[in-house]
Order: structure tokens, then sequence, then C-alpha cells
């Protein structure tokens, strides 16, 4: 300001033309005081000027010195860098003066590039959180070459505002090892105050590595980030993820690096260790008094080793491609090996089959006996062609078919007596030709008038059904007098209804996934998907390839069951159309529509998997388990369907229901983590719940929730257990419905005492222990009826629980997590276990979808061994 003043002044004195009427005397006079003038005032302006000293100084030398306002250290080296080596250039200062006014601010002026720090450093927290560093160093970000050799020099400035000494202590030095080697380790130590990064060089002829961060410490809490070659390089906790990709990690870290992404074959690894450790999981220090108030940090060193890995090339791409269609495929093999093996023996036993134009009479004379020349009553040992010899009385059995005002059921094993097989066959003759003109006459029908409303338009079923299902004893007759036509049409509505709703709901989903990844692309933020980095291999835009290919088992088997369950509507339908009679009255009633719903659903799972998969977190976990509840609602509607078809119930009521699951689920991910009001509400509607199914269940439907159900429930009470003390009228099912509430009221109260944090995996083991209930309590029931398991279903059974078992071994291997912070989630990775591409969440997949299709081919054939039975003769339970 001194000199500029002056010249100022000199200007304006001195420019333009002398006026005339100065003499040369007085101009003399005039130029010689200028001269003092600026003499004076350039002395003045030294005066006030900063001393500044310049050092020519060395690596691997230790300088202490003192600087003040009043002076300013420049420290000035050089050194020779080479196109073919990289060595790295490590600034470090300690601070040995306490109690500063300002701090020291050290800026190093290199040939591209500029950086500065002051010490002591103030690097923040949450909060405004203030935790100062006396002791820095920094590595110096070194400009490329193009000559073989060259020559550079950078100057490191010392300066600071305080009027008093400050005493510091400075050392620069190489750092040797700064280009980190293929598959060597390199160990290191890091702080918030001194980040560490290195440079590491694509060799020739590989385009993708795995960098590999561990350390045996959880915390302080770290972040490793991947950066291109460019200054300045952003290694301070403030600005580590400005650029590149990053993550946070405790004890594990790894990021899988392309050559496609840097175009200079090259990339830094930078390490930084945070000033706190909530991002980790770790505890968050109290609050400041003070907002300025300056908090010690303690020791945060971390030991770390590094190493850089080759990854898979595309070699192994194709291998597990060809690995993973190869499995699923060789189930089409199997099941076409099947079907050509099933059509042989089909048409040997063409000679038996029973011709459409026969009498009633001669019909009845034949179906004594099946293909094998056997009397079904004798082989299978149903109602009352049990080997006993017990059976039920002709009137009675007459009754079976043509009234419901009788009592169906066992009196005792007095009044089952056997009675010869011709009076038998001559009631199976009454039977079908009463029923052929009905059966026939709704086949001529049109299918496409059919409405919901009129499914229980007959007027006898509305007369009589309130009898008919609170007998005792009930067989598959009872409940299946409904029109098959008007059947058939209602449980086809489930297929149509979850198409539907599976193309609403994963449209938008498979957006939701692509958003998700691409934000990841363009941020480099690694901690938003909860991938198993020790096994991602990317495709494309895909960070994890293998986890979403792995999931094409699901869509592969579920069209394999499609095409299986059509195959067995084709065949009963051209049955129908012939008026087969086994096909018409005998057997298990056929209807399909929920297989293809439940094929469907298969399919959907496979496919909302694979999305989830794309960026795996808390989020979007619904959309891998959404339709894992409507598999296992569905297989529980089609093993009560079964034996109750008249009275299953309908998709409207079904989805709901499924709908009102699937809201709990995304209410108990948001809120139910540690909420105490929630999951009373939860348990609450639990048991409530359970309780309603099972009144539902226990009386055939025949109840209504009115304002004087609990006097009804009162009277009842009091009636059959206090005044009679009789037991349950069905005895079977109240077996069943007391081990379903206590297995449910167990879960409502561990629900309640642990509150687990993954509400949608405890809503699905809810799902899966009352399917297995069921399907337990059918296989006992079955056997217990006299009823048998044929060889396929048999082994279809133990295959798909081996198979269930090994699945469930690697599902709960626990690779990732999202119920944690993603730094502790990356403390369970994994290397890869199968052909170096397939994780153990891989070999889940695999297994799962296998064991889910099992289980499907287990419900189609479970009850194949009644095909030839008439359906007065098989129990309900």
């Amino acid at each position: 300001m001194v000199f500029r003043s002056c010249w100022k002044s000199r200007h304006k004195n001195g420019s333009g033309a002398a006026p005339c009427w100065i003499r040369p005397g007085l101009a003399a006079l005039l130029l010689l005081w200028l001269c003092v003038t600026q003499f004076v005032c350039g002395t003045g302006a030294v005066g006030e000027t900063k001393n500044v000293v310049q050092k020519d100084a060395e690596f691997d030398v230790t300088y202490n010195d003192t600087v003040t306002s009043e002076n300013q250290t420049i420290y000035a080296f050089n050194h020779t860098i080479s196109r073919n080596k990289t060595e790295g250039v490590r600034v470090t200062v300690d601070l040995l003066s306490q109690g500063l006014e300002s701090p020291i601010l050290f800026v190093v002026r290199q040939k591209q590039a500029v950086l500065s720090f002051q010490v002591p450093l103030i690097l923040r927290g949450l909060y405004q959180r203030k935790y100062p560093y006396n002791h820095v160093g920094r590595t110096l970000c070194q400009p490329p070459t193009r000559a073989l050799s060259e020559t550079q020099y950078f100057f490191l400035d010392v300066s600071t505002l305080s009027s008093q000494g400050t005493n510091y202590q400075l050392r620069v030095s190489r750092v040797e090892s700064f280009t980190l080697q293929t598959n060597k380790k390199f160990s290191f130590t890091a702080s918030p105050s001194q980040p560490q990064y290195f440079k590491y060089v694509f060799p020739d002829g590989m385009d993708t590595v795995i960098v590999k961060v561990n350390s045996d410490m959880t915390f302080p809490c770290s972040v490793m980030s991947v950066q291109d070659i460019q200054c300045p390089v952003y290694d301070l906790d403030n600005n580590v993820a400005f650029i590149g990709m990053y993550q946070t990690m405790t004890k594990k870290g790894a990021i899988t690096v392309q050559r496609k992404d840097f175009p200079s074959n090259s990339f830094y690894v930078v390490i930084v260790v945070k000033t706190e450790d909530e991002a980790c999981g770790g505890p968050l220090r109290f609050y400041p008094l003070r907002p300025d108030e300056l908090i010690d940090a303690g020791n945060r060193s971390k030991a770390i080793d590094v190493m850089v890995s080759p990854a898979i090339n595309s070699e192994v791409y194709v291998m597990g491609m060809l690995f993973c269609l190869g499995i699923f495929l060789s189930f089409y093999l199997l099941t076409l090996l099947m079907t050509c093996v099933e059509n042989k023996r089909m048409k040997k036993r063409e000679v038996f089959r029973i011709p459409a134009d026969m009498s009633p009479a001669e019909t009845a004379s034949l179906l004594g006996k099946n293909g094998d020349g056997k009397i079904p009553g004798v082989q299978y040992e149903y109602g009352s062609f049990a080997d006993n010899g017990s059976t039920l009385s002709s009137d009675a059995i007459t009754d079976s078919a043509t009234s419901t005002d009788n009592n169906y059921g066992y009196t005792g094993q007095e009044i089952f007596k056997r009675r010869p097989i011709l009076n038998h066959l001559q009631h199976i003759a009454v039977s079908i030709e009463r029923s052929l003109d009905s059966v026939g006459r709704s086949r001529q029908e049109s299918l496409s008038s059919v409405e919901e409303d009129d499914y229980d338009t007959l007027d006898d079923i509305d007369s009589d059904k309130n009898i008919v299902r609170t007998k005792k004893f009930l067989y598959v007759s009872d409940l299946s007098r409904k029109d098959k036509r008007i059947l058939s049409k209602k449980y086809q509505i489930y297929f149509w209804n979850i198409a539907t709703i599976a193309v609403f709901y994963a449209l938008p989903v498979i957006q939701l996934v692509i958003t998700y990844q691409t934000v990841v692309n363009v941020t480099g933020n690694q901690d938003i998907c909860f991938y198993n980095f020790l096994c991602a291999h990317p495709l494309g835009a895909l960070s994890a390839f293998n986890n979403i290919l792995s999931n094409v088992g699901y869509v592969m088997l579920g069209l394999l069951f499609l095409l299986i369950v059509l195959k067995r509507d084709i065949i009963h339908n051209r049955a129908l159309v012939r008026n087969d009679l086994n096909a018409l009255e005998c057997g298990i009633p056929k209807h399909f529509g929920l297989f293809y719903a439940m094929g469907t659903a298969l399919m959907m799972e496979g496919l909302l998997s694979a999305c989830y998969h794309v960026c795996p977190n808390y989020t979007n976990f619904q959309f891998d388990t959404s339709f894992m509840y409507m598999i296992a609602g569905l297989c529980m509607l089609k093993l009560y369907q079964k034996r109750h078809p008249d009275i299953n119930a309908s998709a409207y009521t079904a989805y709901a229901c499924l709908a009102g699951v699937i809201f709990f689920s995304v209410l108990g991910v948001v809120f139910g983590k540690g909420n105490m009001v929630f999951w009373i509400v939860f348990s609450v509607i639990h048991i409530l719940a359970t309780l309603l199914l099972s009144t539902q269940l226990y009386y055939m439907g025949r109840w209504r929730l009115d304002s004087g159900v609990l006097r009804r429930m009162v009277n009842i009470i009091y009636t059959d257990s206090i005044r009679q003390c009789s037991g349950p009228m069905y005895i079977d099912r109240m077996v069943l419905l007391v081990m379903g509430n206590i297995v449910n009221w167990s879960l409502a109260a561990y629900g309640l005492i642990e509150r687990p944090n993954d509400f949608a995996s405890y809503l699905l083991a809810i799902a899966i222990c009352n399917l297995l209930l069921y399907f337990a309590f059918y296989i006992i029931m079955k056997l217990r009826s006299g009823e048998r398991i044929q060889c396929l279903p048999l082994v279809c059974i133990l295959f798909t629980a081996v198979v269930w078992g090994f699945a469930l071994y690697f599902f709960f291997q626990g690779l990732s997590t999202w119920q944690k912070t993603p730094a502790e989630s990356r403390e369970h990775n994994r290397e890869c276990i199968l052909l170096s591409f397939f994780d153990d969440h891989d070999i889940w997949h695999f297994l799962s979808s296998i064991a889910m299709f099992g289980s499907f081919l287990v419900l189609l054939t479970m009850d194949d061994d009644l095909d030839n039975v008439q359906r007065d003769k098989i129990f309900v339970f």
C-alpha cells in the first residue's frame, strides 16, 4: 500500500507538461523534492515487509524452526522423476508449541498442483464437533511427465499470523513403496490427520482387479477410495467422497476396479481414517458444552493392509453362465424323459380304457377293476373297502350320494361290515348314470359369462350346506358339489390376478433398481448397496452380475412347472370331453388355477430377487420377499383346496389378505426397529387373525362375526365343556388348530420380546412355519386315512427335504446384512466358493429354486393315488 500511494502521488505530480509560469530553477527544485519523497516512501515500505527466508532443503532431513507473523520461510526442494517409475513424496509436520493464537499455514507449490494445510489441523465431526491434530502428514500429488527423466522443483512456504514465535518440526521424505504390486500385501499406518494413498498401474492383459483392504482393528472407522490419477488427491475425511469410488470399512473392504473406467490405466488407492466411528456403527461422542470447544480425539491410528488381486476373466463369466443354464436345463431334459416314459405306459393301458359310449351298467361292471386287474377298494383301503372287513351299510352309502340329512361318518367298528362288491358296483352305476347328463351339459355351456356372483347359485347348496359342512365326518363328495365349470373359472382368477399384480409390481421395481445402480455408478458411493464385495463380479452397468444370474433358476423352473401343469390340464380336459368316469367321479377334483398362480409366483420371485440384488439394501428388501409371502399363501390355499374345493377362499379375498401382509412388512421395515408400540399392535393383530382363522377353519365357514358372537361362545363353552364335559366334535381339526395357535402365539411372543431388526424375514418365518405345520398335518392325516403316497411324490418329498436342508445352510451363512452399517456388513463378506464366480448366497438361490420346484411337484402329485377312488370314499381333513 505504501508503494502504491507513493506511485500515485508521483504520477499525479509528474504527469503532463510543466506550467509555463514555472521557471527552470523552480522545476529543478521540484524534481529534487520528488526524489526525496520517493526515497522516504520506499524506505518505509521495506520496513513493513515480512522477512522472507528461502532455504535449499533436502529429503529425509528434519528441520526444527520457528515462525512468526514477521518472518516467512520457504523450503526449496528438487528431485528427479522418470516416466517409468513413480516415487511418492510425503510431508510430515509436528507442532511443538501449545496454546497458539493462530495456526501455521503450510503451502506446497508444485509444477501443476498446490497443496495447503494448517497445523493444528481442525477436522469436524457430527454436530460440528471440532478435533485438533498437531501431527499432520500429507502425500504430494505427483504430476505426470512425458520425458524419460526430468528434474522438478517444488517449494514449501511456512507462515502464520501469530505474533509470538511458534516452533515446528518439518520433514520431507520419499515413499519408496508408493506403487502397489499385484498380489503383494503392503502394510502401513494411517490416522485422520495422516491419510495415505498409493498408486497402482494395470499390468498388460489385465482388465479388472480387486482392491482388498484389511485390518485387525475394528475401530477407528476408515474410508477406502479409488481415484483417478489427477491433482489434487482428495485424502481428508471432509473431501474423500468428492470423486472416485469409496466405501467405509472396519476390518474388511473391497472394491472391484475396471481398466475401462481409468483412461490412464492407473489409479490411486486412498485410505482415510474418519474422525468419528458413528458411520461404522461405533459409539457417538458426547455433545460439547460450547460450540467452539475443541475435543481431544485421542489416538486414532489404524494399522492397515492393502493388496490388489486380479479379478476373473471372461472365460470364468462364460463358465458361470453355462453352469447356471446347464443345471436348470437338465430339469427340462429329465421332465421330457419322464413324459415320454409316461406316454408309453399310457398307450399300453389304452386297452383297458372305458369307451365313452358304454352304458352305465357296463361301466359299473368294469369300474370295479383298474388297469392292473385289481379291485381298487382292496388295494387302497378307502372308506368302505378296508381290508379289516368293515363297511358302511348299503342304505348309508346310497344316502351319502343322494342326501345330506343323515350323519355321514363312523358310528363304531360294529357297523363297518363287509358287503358284496356287486352291491357296491350297482350303487356306482346309479351314481354315474345320474351325473353323466349334468356333466355333459355343463361342458357344452359357454365359459364366457361366468361371474363371481354365480359361485353359490345352486339352491340345494344354499339350503343344506349348513347341514353338510357340520357333519362329524366329511368326504370330498360333500365339498365338491358346485358346478365344476364355475369352480374352474373361479380358480383361474388366481392366475389372472397374480399375472396382473406381477406386471404392475415389477415395472416400478425395475425402474427403481436401475436408478439405484445409476446413482452408485455416478456418485461412486459403495455404501448404498450391501453386496458381498469379495465376490461381486461386474458386467456392464451391473455391479454384482453373479448375484443376478443365480436367480435364473426361479424363472426357468417356474416356467417348467407351468408347462407340467398345462400338460396335466390338457389331459384332464380331454378326459372330461370324452366323459372319462375317473375324471368325472374319482379322485381329488382337478382345479389348476392355483397351480398356474404358484408357477407365476415362482417366476416373479426370481425376477424380483434379481432386482433386489441389483442394489440390495433395506429399502428394497421387500422386493425379495413379497412373492415369497405369495408363494407360502398360495401353497396353503392349494393344500386346503384339495379337500375343500367348494369353500376355498376366492382370489380377491386371498390377495387382499396377502396385500395386508406385505403392507405390514413395509411398516415393519420402516418403523419396526426397536419400536415397542408397533410390535404390540402387530402382535395383537397376529393373535386375533390366528383366532379368527382358526374359527373359520374349525366350523367350515358356518359361523358369523357379529354382536352376538361372544354370547354364543359363552353358551358353547358352558354347554359343551361345563354341563356335558364333552370333547370337541372335530378332533382332527382341533388338533391342527391347537398346534397352529401354539406356534403362532409363540412367534408373536418372540417378536414382542426380542423385536428382531429384520421384520420381513420374521414375517416370512411365520408364513413358512404355518405352511410346514399344515403340510405335515396333511401328510399324517393322509396316511392315517388309509391312503398311500406313490413313488414319484415320495421321491419328490425326500429329495426336496434334503435340498431344503442344504439350501438353508447356505442361506444362514450371512454374507451381508442391511441390518447393520455398510462397514459392519462387509465384515461378513467372503470369497467365491463355486467356479470362482458364485458365493454362498448364489448357491442358496440355486438350491432354493430347486427346492421350491420340488415342493410344487409334491403338491401336484401327492394325491395321484386317489385318481381311481370315488370321491365319497375320500376323507376331508
